[in-house]
């Protein structure tokens, strides 16, 4: 099992294939999903299974579980995934259970998968894309150094936007 990133708080690992019902917990709350894709529980676990198939490629972008270090406890995922088939870019995207939202894991979490992004990839920038109304995950992301840019349409939704650009 790959272990992506360790802080005295949490770690961030592949998922196992026996976690499978864990992933999916994180869907069952409504206030959780409220600012997410709208997909099916059969969308959910192709997703996941396809993660798995990603890890035994060795792929360098994925989608990782996060699990509290103290009671080994599911907190969520994030992910690094290619943006819209544009070269040099890698979207950033996360989902942490209700129970955790507000105690600054998401922007730690967010500073180590920019750092990641950037060490493992060929990536020039790093983006993010919210719901107009998902403040917190905004905030989330310019604590992780990302610039707000102008907002955009995407399938009629308008979102905001979000990039950091690699170091130079």
């Amino acid at each position: 099992m790959q272990i992506i990133a360790q802080t005295p708080r949490f770690v961030i690992r592949n998922f196992k294939p026996e976690e499978e019902d864990i992933y999916m917990s994180i869907f069952d709350d409504e206030r959780v999903t409220l600012h997410l894709p709208d997909r099916s529980r059969k969308e959910h676990i192709e997703v996941f299974r396809n993660a798995l198939k990603d890890y035994a490629a060795n792929k360098a972008l994925g989608r990782w579980g996060i699990f509290n270090n103290g009671d080994r406890e599911f907190i969520g995922f994030c992910l690094l995934r290619n943006y819209n088939d544009e070269e040099g870019k890698i979207e950033l995207g996360y989902v942490l259970s209700q129970k955790y939202w507000g105690k600054g894991i998401a922007s730690e979490m967010a500073v180590i998968m920019v750092g990641y992004g950037f060490n493992h990839t060929n990536a020039l920038e790093i983006v993010a894309v919210t719901t107009l109304g998902n403040a917190g995950s905004q905030k989330v992301l310019e604590k992780a150094g990302l610039e707000r840019l102008d907002n955009f349409k995407r399938d009629g939704e308008e979102l905001a936007y979000f990039r950091i650009a690699r170091p130079i």
